[in-house]
């Protein structure tokens, strides 16, 4: 069953300008596509998994070990939610998630490994979903969600750090010569101004 469009109400007000570019209304599919465009993205650049483009920002490793975790927070929060569980579900702090990560130990194929096990994991979760469990809502963090707009979370959310990693890492390898022509295009973006050529 697909999921239909979130409309605001849905998610976090704050979530509005990363889910405004995701395109499409069927969030299976959309996550889908996401995984193999992600993984097309990034493999590339297994070599530059400890860059970060500024002093003090995560690394590309940090960002994709994040996309998992985050991941797997919302799509647990969709399950309670889709599940029929009244309870508000709490925040978490990304900064003290990172700490204890580990993430810069690990190679970039590693962690691109891990991203696509809990991609898969999540398009299971949504796949059979009822049209009654999409529209489901709960309290996540202080605000009233759905499933579906949870699930468009997960996408946007990841489309927010591929468009940083575009104009900012990408930026910076070609900027040091190091980069073996265009990094590409940013996956699922629906606005053309943010590609390039």
């Amino acid at each position: 069953m697909r999921s239909g469009r979130p409309q605001p109400g849905e998610y976090a007000d704050y979530a509005q300008g990363d889910i405004d570019f995701v395109a499409g209304d069927d969030a299976v599919g959309i996550l889908s596509r996401q995984r193999d465009e992600l993984i097309a993205f990034l493999s590339p650049l297994e070599g530059k998994g400890d860059l970060a483009y500024a002093p003090g920002k995560w690394t590309l490793k940090e960002v994709v070990g994040h996309l998992a975790d985050d991941e797997r927070i919302f799509a647990y929060r969709a399950l309670c939610i889709a599940r029929g569980d009244a309870r508000p579900l709490p925040g978490f702090d990304e900064t003290g998630y990172m700490a204890g990560s580990g993430f810069g130990s690990r190679t970039l194929a590693d962690l691109l490994g891990e991203y696509r096990t809990v991609r898969e994991a999540t398009i299971s979760l949504f796949a059979p979903m009822r049209a009654e469990a999409w529209m489901r809502r709960g309290t996540v963090n202080g605000y009233v969600a759905t499933v579906r707009g949870l699930a468009f979370h997960i996408a946007a959310h990841e489309l927010h750090h591929l468009r940083i990693i575009r104009e900012r890492y990408c930026t910076v390898i070609l900027s040091r010569g190091d980069g073996e022509g265009s990094p590409g295009r940013t996956p699922g973006v629906r606005d053309p101004s943010l590609r390039s050529g």
